[in-house]
């Protein structure tokens, strides 16, 4: 739903702020469907609605589903394909969340309509920016699975800002989705369970430091020194490893806040125990904590064999890094980390 488009409406027709929050309600936290449901309004004010406001803005064209994932294919008003993945973390029964006992859900959506960075190990940078999306385009990913989640019995307890495009290519429409998201009288999601992934564009993670907020931060790093790392990611070739470290300690400095450091593991590239000794080099900063990450197939190279990967967490460890493997979903239906190519 268009905020903006709302409250110049209300205005227009001389509703008052008590309609605008009751309608707010209905669609971020009641997760309605349709006018129709918003059975609390005037039906003259339902009516105006149904002619004047769209609850959602995006058309879903397929879905795909694997054991723990649901990737889903949407389309723009101008025609512009877009993916987002629900991944559903099934704990033991000692783990489950008591107010949520299926587990975690967490949602990876998209802030672009394909990418501009081309990191060369990423299906999504293969297409191009086509467009930034709107508040509304993002957050409607979301409200798209709570409402598959609520259907089950279930709650969407995490957003991750991983799906297609670079996030803070596109800070303002962003960080507006992340503040109706946050809304506590709205979707009413905790800052601190959304995250937000940048290949490392300085002066947005500068901003976003002096945002002060509690939302997590997370950055693709992926090479353990410079030359490997403008070879397979051309934003290094802008902002360098210096630049971009440069920022993440100035973020540290005002948010004293943990930054989440992603690395692929691709075979031949970026996974031996010499760059594993690089890479420790790097993570001095006791805030810092490196995300394994299996290389997901993308037609360009080949993930490291799952005994490298071992040795190269040993040799982390070694050294000292907090480091954790993450959990891969999806990759058998081309949903997991950079197989978005937005193709039915």
């Amino acid at each position: 739903m268009n905020l903006q488009k709302l409250s110049k409406l209300l205005k227009k027709e001389g509703y008052s702020d008590f309609r605008k929050k009751q309608i707010e309600k209905s669609v971020f936290c009641r997760l309605i469907d349709s006018w129709d449901e918003a059975t609390d309004l005037p039906e003259k004010l339902r009516d105006l609605l149904k002619e004047k406001v769209e609850i959602f803005s995006l058309k879903k064209v397929s879905q795909k589903s694997s054991k723990n994932t649901v990737k889903t294919l949407f389309k723009t008003k101008d025609g512009h394909s877009i993916e987002a993945v629900l991944m559903r973390h099934i704990p033991s029964v000692k783990l489950k969340d008591p107010k949520n006992g299926k587990g975690r859900n967490t949602v990876c959506i998209s802030s672009q309509a394909g990418c501009p960075m081309a990191c060369t190990f990423c299906a999504t940078g293969k297409l191009g920016l086509k467009r930034n999306l709107t508040a509304e385009e993002i957050v409607d990913q979301v409200l798209f699975f709570a409402k598959f989640l609520k259907k089950e019995g279930e709650k969407l307890n995490n957003v991750v800002f991983m799906g297609m495009g670079e996030p803070f290519h596109n800070y303002d429409n962003v960080m507006e989705a992340v503040r109706i998201l946050n809304n506590k009288d709205g979707f009413n999601l905790g800052v601190r369970h959304i995250s937000i992934s940048t290949c490392g564009i300085v002066p947005a993670i500068k901003k976003f430091a002096d945002e002060q907020t509690q939302v997590n931060l997370a950055i693709s790093l992926h090479a353990p020194n410079d030359k490997i790392r403008s070879k397979i990611m051309p934003i290094n070739k802008a902002y360098n490893l210096k630049k971009l470290f440069e920022a993440v300690e100035y973020y540290i400095k005002k948010t004293n806040r943990k930054v989440m450091f992603e690395y692929l593991l691709i075979e031949g590239v970026n996974d031996s125990i010499e760059y594993a000794k690089e890479l420790a080099k790097l993570m001095k900063n006791k805030l810092y904590h490196v995300n394994l990450i299996k290389y997901h197939d993308t037609g360009v190279y080949k993930s490291s064999k799952r005994k490298q990967r071992e040795m190269f967490f040993d040799a982390l460890k070694k050294e000292g890094v907090s480091v954790t493997f993450r959990v891969s979903f999806g990759e058998e239906i081309s949903a997991a980390c950079g197989q978005l190519a937005a193709k039915k």
